[in-house]
């Protein structure tokens, strides 16, 4: 088996790992964290501890996979287009970093809420004040950000891939097309969250392609 092949399947494997922690992550903590105030979401936290917890870990296993992710596409591209891989590179590593910092945030909410629910959940304390900027300002600003390297990182890799010839056309440029298509609800949450849920179904348009593109990697290869 070519090292080519290896490469291959090495990333197809890791989109997918990305993909499936991502989603599942994301599901488990919009259950434990509910909705409403943000009283409401420190007790929803506070009654969802284990889910909250598997959440997170999630989240950081999804983080270290993108560093290799980033790496692998590196090792595909650098010898051709360095410049643009070493820039890809460092907005997955960003990508990652922001991620885990923001799920500080997260790991922070979790005795918040326990001591908040043992306080007798009162209607306005310091509670209230820390769980706005560790949930708000941290966990959810932080996943804001790592979007912005997320879609400017997948904008270069996908662009290198149309180049390059590894996939078919229509696949790169699905991904691409796609990609950029998601930096719209990207841009205009980092502006304000409030435009997010009626840019969100841009977000149908890509999530499939990570799923396709991983799979195809790991039965094809590179053309």
């Amino acid at each position: 088996m070519s090292t080519e092949t290896n490469i291959a399947r090495l990333l197809g494997a890791a989109q997918l790992v990305v993909f499936i922690f991502g989603i599942i992550g994301g599901l488990l903590g919009t259950k434990a964290v509910g909705s409403g105030s943000i009283s409401d979401i420190l007790v929803n936290i506070s009654n969802n501890l284990t889910l909250m917890r598997i959440s997170n870990l999630f989240a950081l296993v999804e983080c270290l996979v993108i560093v290799v992710l980033g790496v692998l596409f590196y090792t595909v591209f650098n010898e051709q287009h360095k410049i643009i891989s070493l820039v890809a590179l460092g907005c997955f590593l960003a990508e990652a970093i922001t991620k885990a910092v923001a799920k500080i945030g997260a790991y922070a909410l979790i005795p918040l809420s326990q001591e908040f629910v043992k306080a007798g959940a009162p209607e306005s304390s310091y509670f209230q004040t820390l769980g706005n900027f560790l949930y708000y300002g941290v966990d959810k600003k932080g996943y804001d950000i790592h979007m912005l390297f997320f879609v400017l990182g997948g904008i270069l890799w996908y662009y290198l891939f149309y180049m390059s010839g590894y996939l078919p056309r229509w696949l790169s440029g699905w991904g691409l097309v796609s990609i950029c298509l998601v930096s719209i609800p990207v841009l205009l949450g980092n502006y304000d969250r409030d435009f997010l849920p009626a840019a969100q179904i841009l977000f149908l348009t890509y999530l499939p392609y990570e799923l396709v593109l991983g799979v195809w990697l790991i039965v094809k290869g590179f053309n």
